[in-house]
């Protein structure tokens, strides 16, 4: 299966890709996690969105990159999310590698923080991620504070 991945500012974003990455979120995060929480949190505005699109042009995978200063000092990469006929594949990988690439050209070779689900650590380890060591629930969901730096 082949994909396709973009990424925009909020501000590129059409009504109907916004629309449609909203709604993958909500479906996982909300829906399949059983956790209500404000999905629309206003960080969106100020980021960049990853797109990834399947072969027919459905998005079935999105995260968001943020610039310093909004979720932290650092830039962020959150909401990582994969619609579940697509998962196992090897997806998130590709994504975070995107994440990367973009980052890397946008802003330059900066740290990354991330708050991860606890039982995702290990994926994040092996993209460079070490934990912080602070651990928390948010939204009762166990999470870890994670950097990534190449320095």
């Amino acid at each position: 299966m082949a994909f396709n991945y973009q990424i925009k500012h909020f501000s590129e974003l059409t009504a109907l890709e916004f629309h449609d990455l909203i709604a993958l979120r909500i479906n996982v995060f909300v829906v399949e996690q059983n956790c209500p929480y404000p999905e629309l949190d206003g960080k969106d505005k100020k980021s960049y969105h990853l797109i990834c699109r399947d072969g027919l042009g459905k998005i079935v995978a999105t995260s968001r990159i943020l610039p310093q200063n909004i979720s932290y000092k650092e830039v962020s990469i959150g909401r990582v999310v994969s619609a579940s006929e697509v998962r196992g594949i090897g997806l998130g990988h590709e994504m975070m590698k995107n994440c990367f690439e973009f980052i890397q050209e946008e802003f330059g070779d900066v740290p990354v923080k991330i708050s991860a689900q606890e039982h995702l650590e290990q994926f994040y380890q092996q993209h460079g991620f070490i934990s912080t060591g602070k651990k928390y629930l948010e939204d009762d969901i166990p999470h870890v504070e994670m950097i990534f730096n190449e320095k």
